[in-house]
């Protein structure tokens, strides 16, 4: 019991206050990298209708994530830096992360399009369980490149080059990639319907759970330092 009541160390407290601090300003640097789709989706009252125009402009969410995983990736280093990070994950994947994305958003678009078609069909319930693993396959390998992007700091690296482990990795340990997708999910619904509470509390700490797990997968893959930290 006294072992219980003592107070937690100062080093404790340090940890605390920076998680909360990069938390806290990682959820400002999203809402602004993302502020056009944030406004286009309070002004649309049917996003679904327009599915094609947030298609592309969800593009925006790209370099925000890696910017976004290199914060994390800081933080478990124990930097307190916060705005450094994010722009260096940001400026140095920008290019990459957007070719990644527009890859995924495409094919989960063909996906969800043949789904539609499909469920016309009599035999059309068969295949629905098709379509949703694929799609979460596209979903968890694409967020995966984004972390392994953020972990890059050379950009000599073919980016098919970090595709491909992504996928393998990803399907070998399809578990926690499925977790992934929901809590992906679960972000994507609570930012819906309470924007100001998702963007600006709920974001990191979902998206934090989606990076150490997503770093959990390509531990493989992870230069020898970051490997270690997982």
């Amino acid at each position: 019991m006294r072992a219980l009541l003592r107070p937690a160390r100062q080093e404790t407290y340090e940890k605390v206050f920076r998680a909360v601090h990069t938390g806290l300003v990682t959820n400002v640097l999203l809402a602004v990298a993302c502020a056009p789709l944030l406004a286009a989706l309070a002004i649309v009252r049917d996003p679904l209708a327009s599915w094609p125009f947030f298609a592309v402009l969800s593009s925006l969410c790209a370099p925000a994530l890696t910017g976004a995983f290199r914060c994390f990736a800081e933080l478990g280093e124990g930097s307190a830096a916060v705005f450094r990070p994010f722009w260096d994950g940001y400026r140095r994947a920008a290019g990459r992360s957007l070719i990644v994305w527009a890859v995924g958003a495409a094919a989960v678009s063909v996906l969800a399009v043949d789904a539609v078609a499909v469920s016309r069909t009599a035999w059309g319930p068969a295949l629905a369980p098709f379509f949703a693993t694929a799609a979460a396959l596209v979903v968890a390998a694409v967020v995966a490149t984004l972390a392994l992007l953020a972990e890059q700091r050379d950009g000599s690296v073919r980016l098919r080059d970090l595709v491909r482990p992504c996928l393998y990795l990803v399907a070998r340990r399809w578990y926690l990639a499925a977790a992934n997708v929901v809590v992906l999910g679960l972000a994507v619904a609570v930012i819906l319907l309470k924007p100001v509470i998702g963007v600006l509390l709920l974001c990191s700490p979902l998206l934090y759970l989606v990076w150490a797990t997503t770093r959990f997968v390509l531990a493989p893959v992870l230069p020898s330092g970051t490997a270690a930290r997982t």
